[in-house]
């Protein structure tokens, strides 16, 4: 009796242990199986944003690319009929979301979702009316541009070049060029290998891969400009006219360094690698400049420009208005960079003296929204005109060129030579 007794108890206390285990094993499930799931929900909440967001991006986007094809409206009407073109740049310029892309049903109205005639609504954004294009919900909320800006920005790849257009909303006689960013940097401390350059000694000459990553670019500017009237010839030589300077084509090399030059104001004529000193004769053989040696930040990790430079126009040969451009070259190193224009000297601390460029980089911002997710972006956008594109160069190489042909009245003779 008293073993049965035992084998009972025996029986029942394996048997809660049984229940004990089922249920913690059952605890450990659930728990992994809810993690899982939060873990899908929460993935596909991530997915779901991204793709949102992505989304609301694309119909900023779109925005800019209406307000592309207002800026060539307006381009458009301003060659055709330049009496309405001071009237087409207010509305541009206007504060008003969505009114530059409404212009001249350059975006039809019936895109616009809600909203009034003077304060339009967001603009739908959809390839189709139909109901399976509604069903994104895109639009660009708000689209607003300048067409003056207080700079010039770009970026060059090493050795590439760029022409920036010189027209201004009101006179300037200074130039300031910055350049080499955080942007053009693959080293995250934001430190510069910059050479310690005597001033006056002669400027070591470099191979590419010579000149380290982390050195801001050797950047040559070319001024191209001219008065009411100039001849070729013009663009040759340096003309002293009562004691005033004048130039129509001067080149200057800026050579980073980090101690001697500066930030400072000079003059195009007087740093021209190319020409003597002033003469009424063309007189380009032998001159007698070296590059100029600008001394730039030692670390960029807070931002800005590494290098900049401030250079004095001179007066176009003959005087009279002036129709100017500035090319930029990267040598060496890619580099972003800035032009600013000022009249009275190097931009000031408030920025009162600077003049703004006039439809040249006109700047839109625009943004996007897919649902409840909203992205800005902000753009510049090149004003070229279309019917006078600005060439970059005669002819550009890497490497060699060889010339090697003849030709006469009735043939052409090929040349041998392999470059």
């Amino acid at each position: 009796m008293v073993s049965n007794m035992k084998n009972i108890s025996t029986s029942k206390q394996s048997g809660a242990v049984s229940l004990f285990v089922v249920i913690f094993a059952m605890l450990i499930i659930t728990v992994v199986t809810i993690s899982f799931l939060r873990l899908m929900m929460v993935d596909q909440s991530q997915a779901s944003d991204t793709d949102l967001s992505q989304s609301a991006y694309d119909s900023a986007q779109a925005g800019v690319e209406d307000a592309k094809r207002a800026l060539l409206h307006y381009q458009q009407v301003c060659s055709s009929t330049p009496s309405l073109c001071a009237t087409l740049a207010s509305s541009l310029s206007s504060d008003v979301c969505n009114a530059a892309v409404l212009i001249d049903g350059v975006v039809p109205s019936s895109s616009v979702k809600g909203g009034t005639p003077s304060t339009p609504g967001e603009i739908m954004v959809q390839q189709s009316t139909s109901a399976t294009d509604a069903i994104l919900d895109q639009a660009y909320t708000c689209v607003t541009m300048k067409l003056a800006t207080q700079d010039y920005v770009g970026q060059l790849s090493a050795d590439d070049s760029q022409i920036v257009p010189l027209i201004s909303e009101s006179p300037y006689d200074t130039v300031t060029i910055r350049w080499f960013s955080r942007d053009d940097l693959a080293d995250s401390t934001g430190a510069l290998d910059l050479q310690n350059v005597v001033s006056g000694a002669l400027l070591p000459e470099k191979t590419q891969a010579g000149w380290p990553t982390t050195r801001p670019s050797l950047m040559r500017a070319q001024l191209i400009q001219f008065g009411s009237s100039f001849k070729l010839d013009g663009f040759d030589y340096v003309k002293d006219s009562g004691g005033t300077t004048q130039s129509n084509a001067n080149t200057v090399f800026l050579y980073p360094s980090s101690s001697a030059g500066a930030s400072t104001i000079d003059s195009f004529t007087a740093l021209d690698t190319r020409k003597d000193s002033p003469t009424d004769e063309p007189d380009a053989d032998s001159p007698t400049n070296t590059p100029k040696t600008v001394r730039c930040l030692p670390n960029i990790s807070g931002g800005g420009y590494a290098c900049s430079m401030s250079l004095r126009l001179p007066e176009p040969i003959d005087g009279g208005g002036r129709t100017a451009f500035l090319r930029l070259t990267s040598l060496y190193n890619k580099s972003h960079f800035q032009v600013v224009l000022t009249n009275g000297g190097a931009p000031d601390t408030g920025g009162t003296n600077i003049i703004k460029f006039k439809d040249v980089q006109p700047e839109v911002d625009s943004t996007g929204r897919a649902n409840d997710i909203f992205r800005r972006v902000q753009s510049r956008v090149n004003l070229y005109d279309t019917s006078f594109p600005y060439p970059d160069a005669t002819i550009d190489i890497t490497g060699n060129f060889c010339k090697d042909f003849g030709v006469t009245d009735s043939q052409y003779i090929a040349g041998s030579c392999t470059p």
